[in-house]
C-alpha cells in the first residue's frame, strides 16, 4: 500500500515544505509501485525460464541492434541452455511456410555470429523502446541484470521481452552473480558430456545409428562459426520439422529425384539439413513401405503414436516433443564465388533404427 501522507518524521528548523515537494514525493512513490526492485527470489537462469512468467536475468549482453521494425534486440547469454519446447507447428504447412530458423527478422551477419559463444543459448530479448543503457551496450560487452522481463515461445523458439516496468542494470565482472555463472560455465565447458544440450542429458534416444561413433560432439553454432566452409561433424539435435513428411512425396524419396529437408535444432542454433536422394535409402534403413516410412518419420518428429482405432499417419497439429538424436552432417557450398552465402548442410552416415 502506498502512503499518501506528507508529514516528515524529522525536519530542520528552517524547513518549509511546498506543494511542489509533495508532488515529487508522490511521483517517487508511484514510480516504486510500477518499477519494483529486482528480487532474488524471482531470479532465473535461462535453463529455468517459463512462458509468460516475470523474472530477473543476470546475463552477458553480447550484441545489441535495432531491427527493421524499429524494435531493439539484445543478444544475451548466461552459459546455460533454454528448455526444449513442445512444438505446435502444423507439419503440412512446411511447403508454403517453412519453420523459421531464428526469432529475429533477418539472420546476424557472419562477423557478428562468429563472436557469439558456441555452448549455451543466446536468447533474443526484444524491446520497443530505447534506453540509455543501449548506448553503453553498443560500445562494449557488459554483464547486466535484466529486471522484470518475460519470455514466450514462438515457433518452438524462446523470445524474451522487456515490459514497461523492466529495466537494465549494468554489472561489474566482480559481481557475485557474474562470478557464479562464469564458474558454472567453466565447469561445463571443461567436460565433453556437459557441453551437450542440458535437456538431453540422460535423455538422448537410440533412434539413430551413426558412422562417426568415436567422433567428438559439435554444437550447431560451432559449425556455423567454423573457419572452413566444408567440414564434417557429429551433433546431437532435435528434428523440429521436415519436408516432405507424408504421403506419396515421402514415398518418392526412395525412388525419385526428391531430397528431404530437415529442420534441426540444438540450444545454440537452428539449421536446414538435407537428405539427398543417394542417401535416402540408407537414412531410412532400406526400401520401406509407405507405412514403415511414416512410422519412422513420426518417431523422428516426436509425433505421438496414433490410437489403435485411429488412422496411421502424420498428425497435422497438436503437441510434439521431438527426441534428441545423434546425427552426422557435412557442409558444402553451391557457389564457389559465394561460399558462405551458399553454404548448405547434408545428412550422411546416419540411419533411423526400426
Amino acid at each position: 500500500m502506498v502512503s499518501t501522507e506528507f508529514r516528515p518524521y524529522q525536519i530542520s528548523m528552517k524547513h518549509q515544505g511546498t506543494k511542489h515537494d509533495n508532488q515529487i514525493l508522490t511521483q517517487m512513490r508511484m514510480w516504486l509501485v510500477y518499477h519494483p526492485p529486482g528480487l532474488k527470489d524471482l531470479e532465473l537462469q535461462l535453463r529455468n525460464i517459463k512462458s509468460d512468467s516475470t523474472f530477473d536475468l543476470v546475463c552477458k549482453v553480447l550484441h545489441v541492434c535495432e531491427a527493421p521494425s524499429g524494435e531493439w534486440i539484445f543478444y544475451v547469454w548466461d552459459g546455460t541452455d533454454t528448455p526444449a519446447t513442445e512444438l505446435q507447428t502444423l507439419l503440412d504447412t512446411e511447403a508454403v511456410t517453412p519453420t523459421p530458423l531464428h526469432p529475429e527478422e533477418a539472420p546476424l551477419p557472419r562477423e557478428v555470429l562468429c563472436t557469439l559463444p558456441c555452448v549455451g543459448t543466446v536468447l533474443r530479448v526484444f524491446s520497443n523502446r530505447f534506453s540509455k543503457e543501449i548506448l553503453h551496450l553498443q560500445k562494449d560487452i557488459y554483464w547486466a541484470r535484466f529486471c522484470n522481463i518475460t519470455c514466450k515461445q514462438e515457433f518452438g523458439m524462446w523470445k524474451g521481452s522487456l515490459l514497461p516496468s523492466s529495466r537494465i542494470r549494468l554489472l561489474s565482472n566482480e559481481d557475485g552473480g557474474v562470478i557464479e555463472r562464469l564458474k558454472a560455465y567453466d565447469g561445463r565447458f571443461a567436460t565433453q558430456v556437459h557441453r551437450e544440450p542440458m535437456a538431453s542429458l540422460h535423455m538422448a534416444s537410440d533412434i539413430t545409428d551413426v558412422e562417426f561413433k568415436r567422433a567428438g560432439y559439435t554444437t550447431l553454432m560451432e559449425s556455423l562459426t567454423h573457419g572452413q566452409v566444408t567440414h564434417k561433424f557429429k551433433t546431437l539435435v532435435r528434428v523440429v520439422a521436415a519436408y516432405p513428411c507424408q504421403g506419396k512425396e515421402l514415398d518418392s524419396l526412395l525412388t525419385g529425384d526428391y531430397c528431404l529437408r530437415l529442420t534441426l535444432e540444438d540450444p545454440t542454433a537452428r539449421i536446414h539439413a538435407y537428405v539427398h536422394k543417394n542417401d535416402a535409402v540408407s537414412f531410412f534403413g532400406g526400401f520401406l513401405t509407405l507405412a514403415a516410412l511414416t512410422r519412422k518419420m513420426n518417431r523422428l518428429l516426436g509425433v505421438p503414436e496414433p490410437e489403435d482405432d485411429a488412422e496411421e499417419g502424420i498428425v497435422g497439429g497438436g503437441g510434439r516433443n521431438p527426441p534428441w538424436v545423434w546425427c552426422c552432417l557435412k557442409s558444402y557450398r553451391l557457389d564457389k564465388y559465394d561460399p558462405w552465402g551458399s553454404r548448405r548442410y547434408r545428412v550422411f552416415g546416419t540411419e533411423i533404427r526400426d
